[in-house]
């Protein structure tokens, strides 16, 4: 089982650009939140998945459960409450990079608690984005992230910086290098690498995602692997990285490698084929708009 802790919201995503002499474009909701978007990816993928988290009960809250479900994502450790569902305004520039605008106050998945322990089973668990921002849920996941650490879990972390959720820029950043001790796999964009201060150097491993320019993996026992991207017509780049999460999980645990000792044993071969799987399950979901990760018959 890999489990995947953190929010779930709806994107707002335009559906074109405005219509001359339309002060703004119609946005369409799509399921979203960048650990959402992992868990979703992984269920795809096929492997036993989980996802921890808060829900709202409102109707994009039961979209969110349902496309779980479709995906073959496990609910039992997903809480629901009363409050909405937080919303993120997608902006989508020519190139199809996407920025967002929040709207966070007062949502369900910010009251989300530390859940009793996971199952047995639980090879991994995967965190990230708003949920370790926005109090008080950023300090339930932070004590989840630390406690299955400790429990010799493998542990992803994807920081996907927001700047805008973000009020005090130093504190986050020391925040973040305090949970790098208990960081299996630490997977940054480039901009999420410059924001922080540079690549660090604490986790067992580090994949780097360069854009067009491709994924870079370099290891604490000196592996450094870099591997191109797949050409494809970009229709928005909404969920790639969280794409990209998922299928370096999914492919770490086809070799065995799903610990911190077994990503650890990995060699330069090994890392070139998890990379290559994360580069083309990340082209496919660029290829159409939202955040629409491959099945895995399309990585066949």
């Amino acid at each position: 089982m890999i489990v995947v802790a953190g929010e779930a919201l709806i994107d707002l995503v335009p559906l074109a650009p405005p219509e001359p002499g339309a002060p703004l474009p119609v946005l369409a909701p799509r399921l979203g939140g960048g650990p959402y978007n992992t868990a979703i990816a992984l269920g795809r993928l096929g492997g036993p998945t989980a996802f921890c988290s808060r829900i709202s009960a409102d109707g994009f809250g039961d979209a969110l459960v349902a496309g779980l479900a479709a995906a073959g994502v496990d609910t039992a450790y997903v809480a629901r409450g009363p409050e909405p569902t937080t919303l993120a305004v997608a902006a989508v520039g020519p190139d199809g990079s996407a920025g967002y605008s929040f709207y966070a106050g007062g949502t369900a998945d910010r009251l989300f608690e530390l859940p009793p322990p996971l199952p047995a089973g639980t090879l991994a668990v995967a965190f990230g984005t708003c949920s370790l921002v926005l109090e008080p849920g950023a300090s339930a996941y932070e004590a989840l992230l630390r406690r299955e650490a400790r429990a010799g879990r493998f542990v992803l972390l994807d920081p996907n910086v927001r700047p805008p959720l973000i009020p005090d820029a130093e504190a986050y950043r020391e925040r973040f290098r305090s949970w790098l001790p208990y960081v299996s796999l630490l997977k940054l964009s480039e901009e999420d690498a410059e924001w922080l201060g540079g690549v660090p150097e604490g986790p067992g491993a580090v994949v780097l995602t360069r854009g067009a320019a491709g994924l870079e993996v370099r290891t604490r026992g000196g592996v450094r692997v870099l591997v191109p991207a797949v050409p494809v017509a970009v229709a928005d780049t909404i969920g790639a990285g969280d794409t990209v999460n998922a299928a370096l999980l999914h492919g770490l645990a086809a070799r065995n490698a799903l610990s911190p000792a077994g990503a650890a044993a990995l060699g330069p071969d090994g890392w070139c084929e998890v990379l290559t799987l994360a580069a083309r399950a990340a082209a496919l979901t660029c290829s159409r708009p939202g955040a629409e990760p491959p099945y895995a018959a399309e990585l066949a």
